[in-house]
């Protein structure tokens, strides 16, 4: 059986673990100051992190995609 070659840019993919660790301890930010434009920090900190998510996503994209295309 032949083994699997890990492709390098699994590094890459590991960038998309950070909002799932980010948003996986809710007692973090569990708490309403500080607010931000009226909204309370348990809302913006996870609007912020769909921003950082769709980031992030884009980097290992471009970066991981095929370069024969």
């Amino acid at each position: 059986m032949l083994a699997r070659k890990r492709r390098p840019s699994s590094a890459w993919h590991s960038l998309l673990a950070l909002p799932f660790v980010g948003l996986l301890w809710v007692p973090f930010y569990n708490r309403s100051e500080p607010a931000l434009a009226g909204f309370p920090y348990f809302y913006w900190y996870q609007f912020v992190w769909i921003g950082v998510s769709a980031g992030l996503t884009a980097v290992v994209y471009f970066a991981t995609r095929d370069e024969h295309r």
